[in-house]
């Protein structure tokens, strides 16, 4: 079977190297003329399961080699001593596995590791999906029109396969109250394996090193009543939004948003999930943030994906192909992990970003006293916080083939 897959980060990637392990005919289709190869994209977390998948591909060691280094979080109190967190006891109250990588990085290696056995198309995207009885007819925005068996949108929260096959995508985007943004920054404080956070009532700044490049990238998280409205290409309408929301605000703040301009890999977007009744229909099928997104930074987005794309080849294999069957029991696979992703989120965005001056206060005291507590005590405070993460160490991967 043929098998077209719109998007080339993590879940296309992955989903194709399944599929060709499979027996099956994987082509990928990115809108970017070239993979964004290397280490750009924010830092991502592999728990759990996830984990296990990238390990089944032989592929672990090198996400373990390529992997951030970051041991500490400083909380930063201007004119106080910072209150510094152990990065590794406080991962390790929540999940027993876990990687941190940057994005770029992961991209490039799932790339890596399938570009010699699956078609890559770059530059390209999917103008209209034509379904029938025998196949799925594509046209192509630059090449000819071509024929699969099945075509797999993993091209994220902006989902063109979604917009193609469902419809609009405000039907389907729930916005829970804040954004994230990101960009490449010199490492003017020199940092090796630290992380600065910066808190105030309604907003989050980091920045941590990038220890492959000897820069650092700046992290921005904020709550907003109400979103913004721009054109999500519209990258110099971002950065003056980013610039006013930071405004009068101290600390490095000032000096990371002088960094604005320079920058070409910036990038915001809302804090959003996408929730489904079913992100399956006909021959068309949603991985990842496409169909299931729990909202960037806040419910282990990449982890869902990188199961997600998983189980869908599994399924796929087990079914023989049988496509409709496949899917129905790739979305009871998971669904319960996205539900409970999806229930997370805004309890993970209280955590992260404070929303009073007393939250600010109390959050970075909070992180470092949880991995010092009893185990029993952790997981009671966490039964709540740790909610993505927990669900996604309770997935039990099967084994296909």
């Amino acid at each position: 079977m043929k098998v077209l897959i719109s998007g080339a980060s993590v879940a296309g990637p992955t989903l194709a190297y399944w599929l060709h392990r499979f027996g099956f005919e994987p082509t990928v289709v990115e809108r970017t003329p070239q993979l964004r190869r290397g280490l750009g994209g924010h830092a991502v977390d592999l728990f759990g399961p996830a984990v296990d998948v990238v390990d089944r591909m032989g592929l672990l060691p090198a996400v373990i080699d390529a992997r951030t280094r970051t041991e500490q979080i400083s909380f930063v109190r201007p004119g106080r001593r910072p209150i510094d967190v152990d990065m590794r006891g406080l991962v390790g109250a929540i999940a027993d596995r876990h990687v941190e990588v940057m994005r770029g990085e992961l991209a490039s290696i799932l790339y890596d590791a399938t570009r010699h056995d699956v078609e890559y198309v770059f530059g390209d995207s999917i103008a209209a999906i034509d379904s029938t009885a025998d196949g799925v007819r594509v046209s192509f925005e630059r090449g000819p029109d071509r024929a699969f068996d099945l075509v797999v949108g993993a091209d994220g929260l902006h989902s063109n396969v979604r917009r193609l096959t469902f419809g609009d995508a405000g039907q389907f985007r729930r916005y829970i109250g804040g954004y994230l943004a990101v960009y490449t920054v010199p490492n003017h404080l020199r940092l090796a394996d630290r992380m600065l956070t910066y808190l105030a009532p309604g907003k989050l700044a980091g920045i941590y090193p990038v220890w492959q490049t000897g820069a650092a990238r700046a992290t921005f998280l904020f709550r907003r009543a109400e979103e913004f409205r721009y054109d999500h290409r519209d990258l110099d309408r971002q950065r003056t939004l980013l610039r006013q929301t930071y405004t009068g605000d101290g600390w490095e703040v000032p000096r990371l948003l002088a960094e604005l301009d320079a920058a070409d890999d910036f990038y915001l977007d809302s804090i959003s999930q996408v929730v489904m009744d079913t992100w399956s229909r006909g021959r068309v099928t949603l991985v990842g943030d496409a169909g299931y997104s729990p909202g960037p930074a806040v419910g282990g987005g990449t982890s869902t994906a990188v199961v997600g794309a998983y189980v869908l080849a599994g399924e796929l294999l087990a079914a023989g192909g049988g496509f409709a069957e496949a899917f129905a029991a790739y979305e009871r696979e998971i669904g319960e992990l996205v539900r409970r992703g999806h229930a997370m989120g805004p309890a993970m965005m209280k955590t992260l970003i404070p929303r009073t001056a007393q939250q600010a206060w109390l959050t970075p005291r909070a992180a470092w006293l949880l991995p010092r507590l009893p185990a029993p005590v952790q997981r009671r405070l966490l039964s709540l916080q740790g909610g993505p993460v927990r669900a996604l160490t309770a997935v039990r991967l099967k084994r296909y083939g």
